[in-house]
């Protein structure tokens, strides 16, 4: 495990950002899973700069790790925000984007394994330790891409519904752990004092599927960013 500690969330977006486009450079096909969300805005904002109708990002192929399915809507959230923050700004050509949801997820990582796999994927971490949508009480280490339906009016479902206006369905497609650990590089970034406990936590203790990310330091290639306010119970 490589850990960088930024001196605040600008410095941790910018080296964010760095290491995505570390891998635009070559001249074969690239492919990345990138977060949406809060955490990577500014990375998306500085990518915004060197990304739009660049060469060197023709062959640079994505897959989103995880859907939250919407009633009546075109796409979930997580393709909705990562159109919003990156695909749209950067002008990344539709032919490049490959949309994991709800009818494809069967067959998800079989498309991955064509492809060539995942180069990088790009994550956050939830408060509880949740990466992609692996949660800790859905959790097991051995799934690959899998759905997790969640009855109407439980406590999962009110928070999957705390993250947008609109309506879910209840249903959520994501890569699981093992998908994940196949990625030939892992990035997890965080930023926060809100953030600090769970990053001991995954960093720190033991591997746990009370703490989801806490497989993620047994990849052989995992890269921490951080700012100083997640990293100040290191």
């Amino acid at each position: 495990m490589k850990l960088i500690i930024a001196k605040n969330y600008e410095e941790m977006s910018q080296i964010s950002a760095q290491i995505v486009l570390s891998k635009t450079y070559i001249n074969t096909r690239v492919n990345l899973s990138l977060t949406a969300g809060n955490t990577p805005a500014r990375m998306y904002e500085i990518l915004a700069e060197y990304v739009p109708n660049r060469d060197y990002f023709k062959h640079v192929h994505f897959y989103n790790f995880d859907e939250i399915v919407l009633k009546n809507e075109k796409f979930g959230l997580t393709m909705q925000e990562l159109y919003d923050q990156f695909y749209t700004p950067c002008a990344i050509d539709k032919d490049n984007i490959h949309e994991l949801d709800a009818d494809n997820y069967h067959n998800y990582d079989t498309l991955i394994e064509l492809d060539g796999g995942l180069d990088l994927i790009l994550i956050g971490i939830g408060a509880d330790g949740h990466f992609c949508g692996n949660i800790p009480q859905f959790t097991k280490f051995e799934n690959e891409t899998y759905k997790i339906v969640f009855e109407e009016g439980s406590e999962t479902f009110k928070m999957v519904e705390s993250l947008t206006s609109k309506s879910p369905t209840g249903e959520v497609v994501t890569f699981g752990p093992k998908t994940v650990m196949n990625a030939k590089q892992i990035v997890l970034i965080a930023n926060g004092k809100h953030k600090a406990e769970i990053i001991k936590e995954a960093l720190k203790g033991p591997v746990t599927t009370d703490v989801p990310s806490s497989i993620l330091k047994l990849h052989p290639n995992l890269v921490v960013v951080l700012d100083a306010d997640a990293a100040s119970l290191l």
